[in-house]
C-alpha cells in the first residue's frame, strides 16, 4: 500500500494565486481596449453634451420668440395707435381745406351756389304760385337780375320774389314757397359735418380700444 501524499497548504495555495494573477489577455490589447473605452466615453459624453447644449439652445429660442412675439403685439397695437391718430388728423385738415376753399369760392363767386339751387327749385317746383329767395343785402341787386333772368330760361311761370335779408351771410340763401322751403347755410353745413366726423372718430376708436 502506497504511503498518503502529504498535501501542502503553502504551496498548492501558492500556485492557485500565481495562476489567478497571471494575465488573462496580452498587455498590447489590454491598451486598445482601454484606449477604446476612452474614446467612446468621451463620444458618449460629447453626445450627452451636444444634447444639452440643443435643449439649451431650444429653451433660449423661445424665450426669445416668446419676447419677440409680445414686442411684435406692442407695435402692432402702437401702429393701429398711430394709425388713428393720423387717420383723425387727415379728416381734421380735409375738413379744415374744405372750409377753407368753400369760404375762398364764396367770396369769389357768392352767388354760384345760391344760382344752382334755386335752378333745382325751379325744376321740381313748376306747379306753385310763387317762390321767395331771401339772400344777404350786398347780393340783392345781383340776385335779383341773375334769378330773374334764370326764372326765364327755365320757363318758371310763378312769381319770383327776391328780398334782402341781413341775418343771412353772404353766399347763403333761404327759400320758400307755399308749402315748403329750403335754406342754404354754409356753418350749419359746416357744423354737421364736424360732428359727423366726431362721431365716426369716436367710434373708430371705441373699435380699436385707443382713447389716448
Amino acid at each position: 500500500m502506497a504511503a498518503p501524499v502529504k498535501f501542502l497548504f503553502d504551496t498548492e495555495f501558492a500556485q492557485e494565486a500565481k495562476r489567478a494573477a497571471e494575465p488573462k489577455i496580452a498587455l498590447t490589447d489590454h491598451h486598445q481596449l482601454l484606449a477604446l473605452a476612452r474614446q467612446e466615453g468621451q463620444a458618449a459624453g460629447f453626445v450627452a453634451g451636444e444634447a444639452q447644449a440643443m435643449a439649451s439652445i431650444e429653451r433660449q429660442r423661445a424665450l426669445a420668440l416668446g419676447v419677440l412675439g409680445d414686442r411684435l403685439d406692442g407695435a402692432v397695437a402702437a401702429l393701429e395707435r398711430i394709425e388713428g391718430r393720423l387717420e383723425a388728423e387727415a379728416i381734421d385738415i380735409a375738413v379744415a381745406v374744405a372750409n377753407k376753399l368753400a369760404g375762398t369760392l364764396v367770396a369769389r363767386e357768392p352767388m354760384d351756389e345760391i344760382r344752382r339751387l334755386v335752378a333745382d327749385c325751379f325744376a321740381n317746383l313748376r306747379g306753385v304760385p310763387h317762390l321767395v329767395v331771401r339772400v344777404n343785402d350786398a347780393l340783392l341787386d345781383d340776385a335779383s337780375t341773375e334769378l330773374t333772368r334764370l326764372a326765364a330760361e327755365r320757363g318758371f311761370d310763378g312769381r319770383l320774389v327776391i328780398l334782402a335779408e341781413p341775418s343771412i351771410a353772404v353766399g347763403d340763401c333761404r327759400i320758400e314757397w307755399s308749402t315748403g322751403g329750403i335754406m342754404l347755410d354754409r356753418d350749419e353745413i359746416a357744423a354737421r359735418i364736424a360732428e359727423a366726423v366726431g362721431r365716426y372718430i369716436a367710434s373708430s376708436h371705441a373699435v380699436t380700444g385707443d382713447f389716448s
